[in-house]
């Protein structure tokens, strides 16, 4: 199946290209603007490094609050959404209905919908950040759940507990684990999320960016940028350091483990109550939000299609075709990377560094930060949208690659090496037949999120059919709106099931 996955890959790309009029050879010609751009940003300035410090902390703050209810908020819909532990069939359906709105939505779409409900302020982007992290914490705390060993639910319900009782003693010692790592891997994710919600009023260091862009002041954007770079990396090493003490126990010493995990979680509390005290959130509102909020999501209903006619649907196969290519550059130009980045395989130690270095600063520039740089260079349309993707995609799977070959199997690399086989040809023979099927499973998945990412580019005026939906909002056309977002979860929902059905056939 592999070869013909890869030759409608390949299809798939040629026809998207040519759909946007994407011409690498001519986009070739093209760099020279995009350079004179970044000339044009340096160097980097802070004009008012108070307002900016204060907004970063900001943007932290708002990570942290959204990470944390969405995971409370996901505990008791993964038991429901767990086919182990939901006390429905029905239930279970809803709870998985549900799981995937949330994943499908793209968080600047819920942030946009939340401005309009709330008004201009941190708390639409809390919600925002919230509501779509619990898609994929639900999830994943369902499916850890799921692979839990049935053994203590059962010596605990035979000693005549309730529900609740055995799901405390017997389910949630067991996966208490895989819900810290992916709880600090989500944090991660949001901080990325977050500095651009400014772009929509929802808060944050966004704000101070959209602001020196407007003004067409590029060394204060880049200096803004490189703040959010430094927050980004320093939060995604720190992640590292916790899941390391975290998650890799000390056996030797249970007292430095239980130190560690009793400093982590005040540290998590400190954080959160800070978040609501300097952010200025009333506990109160995080109930109030829901009403005013489905006043403008039921004015969405039902949808007009008829309003942008066979644009709607052209501006969605615009968005497929960004997600299409993008996606297809970054398998090429991350593969070799990731390569670099492995430990057990690179060539030297200073390459190593040097592409590790590499994939964290491009992982900390966020995918809508890139798109306005390419906007301003190369003009509006899907090319400036593709380029922000592209770049975007080599370091998200770049360590994707580089992690899946540092887990693979280091027998047959030294049966190579023991007969004389060079570093091309352990490559060749030991690496890659052993790390293809991670490499095609994190490729599906990247598609994945570069579709989801592609549908709100259109904000900032790179293509696809974001931009439809943003002007909607903006001129209250909610009906069509109502469209728009139909669309989009079609696209993405059915892109998601087909991934998911090729993973489960390839890996």
């Amino acid at each position: 199946m592999l070869p013909w996955l890869a030759l409608l890959a390949v299809l798939a790309t040629v026809v998207s290209a040519w759909s946007i009029d994407f011409a690498p050879l001519a986009l070739l010609d093209e760099l020279d603007k995009v350079w004179a751009l970044l000339e044009r940003m340096a160097p980097p300035r802070l004009d008012d490094p108070g307002r900016v410090g204060v907004l970063a902390v900001e943007t932290l703050l708002m990570a942290i609050l959204g990470t944390v209810l969405a995971a409370i908020a996901s505990v008791p819909v993964a038991f429901m959404a767990a086919r182990n532990t939901t006390p429905h069939p029905a239930v279970y359906a809803v709870a998985r209905g549900f799981i995937t709105f949330c994943r499908a939505m793209p968080d600047l779409l819920f942030a946009v919908l939340f401005v309009r409900a709330l008004g201009i302020g941190v708390l639409p982007g809390i919600l925002a950040l919230a509501l779509h992290s619990i898609g994929m914490l639900a999830k994943l705390f369902a499916d850890a759940i799921e692979q839990t060993d049935a053994g203590p639910r059962e010596a605990v319900r035979s000693t005549g507990v309730g529900y609740f009782r055995e799901m405390l003693n017997a389910v949630v010692p067991q996966v208490v684990p895989s819900w810290i790592g992916t709880f600090v891997y989500r944090i991660d994710i949001n901080l990325r999320m977050s500095v651009v919600l400014g772009f929509v009023g929802a808060g944050g260091i966004g704000f101070a960016l959209q602001d020196a862009l407007r003004g067409l002041v590029y060394q204060r954007a880049l200096g803004i940028v490189l703040v959010i770079l430094v927050i980004i990396a320093a939060m995604e090493l720190l992640a590292i350091g916790i899941r390391r003490i975290l998650l890799i126990p000390v056996r030797t010493d249970p007292r430095r483990d239980r130190a560690a995990r009793v400093f982590f979680s005040g540290l998590l509390i400190g954080s959160t109550v800070a978040a609501f005290i300097v952010l200025q959130i009333n506990p109160v509102s995080l109930l109030t939000w829901v009403w005013p909020s489905l006043e403008i999501f039921t004015r969405m209903i039902p949808p007009d299609f008829d309003a942008l006619g066979s644009d709607l649907f052209v501006a969605a196969a615009q968005t497929v075709a960004i997600g299409v290519v993008s996606t297809a550059i970054g398998v090429v130009l991350s593969i070799p990377v990731g390569i670099l980045a492995a430990r057990n395989v690179t060539p030297h130690p200073v390459v190593y560094w040097l592409a590790r270095g590499w994939i964290l600063v491009v992982r900390a520039v966020p995918e809508l930060i890139l798109a306005v740089v390419f906007v301003a260079a190369l003009g509006l349309g899907p090319i400036a949208g593709t380029c922000a993707l592209a770049i975007a995609s080599i370091g998200f799977l770049a360590k994707l690659v580089a992690d899946a070959v540092e887990e693979i199997d280091p027998g047959p690399m030294e049966a190579v090496r023991s007969v004389g086989g060079g570093w091309w040809k352990t490559l060749a023979s030991a690496v890659f037949p052993q790390a293809m099927p991670a490499l095609v499973g994190s490729s599906l998945y990247l598609f994945d999120v570069n579709v989801r990412t592609s549908t709100i580019l259109g904000i900032v005026g790179a293509g696809g059919i974001g931009f439809l939906l943003f002007e909607s909002i903006r001129t209250l056309n909610f009906d069509v709106a109502g469209a728009i977002v139909l669309v989009i979860f079609v696209i993405v929902y059915a892109i998601e099931r087909v991934s998911g059905w090729i993973r489960s056939r390839l890996v």
